[in-house]
């Protein structure tokens, strides 16, 4: 009988959600209409002072093009696995791009924030574009970007 609990017990967490230690989270993001090529942005989590800590998307095929985004391609380490499979098509300017991510429970209420990054072909790149807390209490409030990006928001 105790071989037989042990195992229902064993199978029982073998089956729980994984979904309980990660939440999903829609990003939605609208770019300024500017004139120029497309961009490239990067999603991504910084600690409280502002250290990378997990790459979320890259929108933006073509990893040369990656160093523009200058603080977050310093923060992955130049790293490729940082990134793999985490990219999708650069986007157009006053088009909109949501995307939904895992974000791990330990980011939200622990002052963490989500940066978005932008970077344009003979345009200017350099500081995160978007910085906002990632608590559950911003989740719904759009905001505005520094340069490319006219809007910003996080659902949970």
């Amino acid at each position: 009988m105790t071989k037989r609990l042990l195992s229902m017990v064993a199978t029982a967490a073998l089956l729980m959600p994984v979904a309980a230690l990660a939440q999903t989270v829609t990003l939605t993001t609208t770019l300024d209409k500017y004139r120029g090529p497309e961009a490239y942005l990067a999603f991504y989590i910084t600690d409280a002072n502002g250290n990378y800590q997990k790459t979320l998307w890259v929108a933006g095929k073509r990893n040369k093009y990656y160093r523009h985004l200058r603080d977050w391609y310093r923060g992955t380490g130049y790293s490729s696995a940082e990134y793999d499979g985490l990219t999708g098509a650069s986007l157009r300017a006053g088009k909109t791009l949501q995307l939904d991510v895992d974000i791990p429970d330990q980011y939200f209420d622990a002052g963490y924030q989500i940066r978005v990054e932008t970077a344009v072909e003979h345009g200017y790149s350099g500081s995160p574009d978007i910085s906002v807390a990632l608590d559950r209490a911003q989740a719904g409030q759009a905001v505005a970007g520094r340069t490319y990006v006219n809007s910003f928001q996080f659902d949970l």
